[in-house]
């Protein structure tokens, strides 16, 4: 079972669960049943994590669950807010018709991966290099440890500038709601394996799939080692940008993540949405001062 874990973890969801998504939307069946879809995400993960963890220890309650639980609530509800929308902005704002909506869904898919990759593999990396982007993306990088619902911590924030900018050009282009909402489970089921506590193979897939150690990596506490690896499906937006970086400078360890001025970072949720409003001096005034003076260029 262990094997089977760490070698089938990975294809069931990226291509088994989008999979049965795309089977469902493009059947016409209900749009809500990708929710049940994205349970099973979080169902599969929690197995996986207990049967070939990473890290024994990240798979401990470091009093982060609550807060954990209530950041994926709050996520999801705003990605359900921000499809039921779509429809009311394609009629306000006067999009294009130069989707390809003739073309098979799955095509459309892709190309609103690929799309939306780009835009959120910019942010992200503008995001630690912009002091005020910084202070909310840091909800993110405070946990200390990696497991399935980690993937979808962020102040809200910071999720509403993801999805403003990583899908309004698309809905601008004429992108479908039937698109969106595979975009959405898409980018759910990504970031629920990107922070998933499991030891899985990935074979060939390794250096072009931004997950597993290339993303642990991202959240190492090393300083500014972490600044690399910006993506969220793959690994080419990264390689332009020159931030793409497999090799870490020495073995990553359990106790290795969240940021390195911020050791005792807030574990509840409330004291987390107010942190980018109460950054003490000594705490995150390190970090700030070194992202004021990088220099934002993709050759850095």
């Amino acid at each position: 079972m262990h094997n089977l874990v760490r070698i089938g973890y990975v294809p069931a969801l990226l291509l088994g669960l989008n999979g049965l998504a795309l089977w469902v939307v493009g059947s016409g069946g209900s749009l809500l049943w990708v929710a049940p879809i994205l349970i099973a995400a979080i169902a599969l993960t929690f197995l996986g994590e207990r049967i070939a963890p990473k890290h024994d220890d990240w798979n401990e309650d470091q009093g982060d669950t609550t807060s954990n639980v209530l950041h994926a609530i709050v996520y999801e509800a705003n990605v359900i807010l921000g499809v039921a929308l779509i429809p009311l902005l394609v009629w306000l704002l006067p999009s294009g018709s130069l989707w390809p909506t003739e073309w098979p869904l799955l095509v459309q898919l892709l190309i609103a991966i690929v799309l939306a990759d780009l835009a959120f593999t910019l942010i992200h990396w503008l995001s630690h290099r912009v002091p005020l982007l910084w202070r909310l993306h840091a909800i993110h990088h405070g946990v200390g440890r990696l497991y399935g619902f980690n993937g979808l911590v962020r102040h809200p924030l910071h999720q509403g500038l993801d999805m403003v900018v990583g899908t309004m050009p698309l809905v601008l282009l004429g992108m479908p709601t039937e698109v969106a909402v595979l975009l959405g489970t898409a980018i759910a089921i990504q970031l629920t394996v990107q922070h998933a506590n499991i030891d899985y193979v990935l074979g060939p897939a390794r250096s072009y799939l931004s997950v597993g150690e290339l993303h642990h990596l991202h959240h190492v506490n090393w300083g500014t080692e972490g600044d690399c690896n910006f993506g969220l499906f793959f690994t080419f937006w990264d390689r332009l940008l020159g931030t793409y970086n497999p090799n870490p400078s020495r073995k990553i360890e359990a106790g290795d993540m969240g940021i390195d001025d911020v050791p005792n970072f807030p574990k509840s949720y409330f004291e987390q949405l107010l942190f980018p409003l109460t950054y003490q001096p000594g705490q995150g005034a390190a970090a700030d001062e070194r992202r004021r003076q990088r220099t934002i260029t993709p050759a850095e």
